[in-house]
């Protein structure tokens, strides 16, 4: 069964290398998607989050990285012969956010949600804090360096 885990993986975190993992390991193939969020303000250019993909899947062979920037991801499911979308959730908030796309998606395209819940190590970690992080550490008024 082919597996989809969609996300706008602003960065990539080790939050979303551990769901990717766990994810490779219960299905036959699992497409780590790129994929355009509206309610966020990309960071990165796609390419690069496409490049730290591939390095976060090195190792799974049954892991393919691709990007689907524009529709809806019930498009990219039906195109790709995709049955099931894989999230990962960090506490209550994620799962109250992540269910009405699930059920939307569940009666768009029959698409199933598969939830895996973020190792507890991890559940404080997002793109939001990382990307925060990363510009403490930048010299004041360079907003390139990296």
């Amino acid at each position: 069964m082919r597996a989809l885990f969609p996300g706008s993986f602003d960065p990539v975190t080790q939050g979303h290398q551990d769901v990717l993992r766990r994810a490779a390991s219960l299905f036959d193939e699992v497409v780590v998607c790129v994929m355009f969020n509206a309610h966020k303000t990309g960071r990165l250019p796609v390419a690069e989050r496409l490049d730290r993909l591939h390095a976060a899947a090195t190792g799974l062979g049954n892991v393919t990285v691709d990007s689907h920037t524009g529709g809806l991801l019930v498009d990219y499911c039906r195109r790709a012969g995709i049955d099931v979308v894989i999230r990962g959730v960090r506490g209550v908030l994620d799962l109250e956010y992540e269910m009405p796309m699930a059920r939307m998606n569940r009666e768009l395209a029959g698409v199933e949600t598969f939830f895996i819940a973020a190792d507890p190590a991890l559940a404080h970690i997002s793109s939001t804090l990382v990307t925060a992080m990363g510009q403490q550490d930048r010299p004041h008024g360079d907003a390139d360096a990296r």
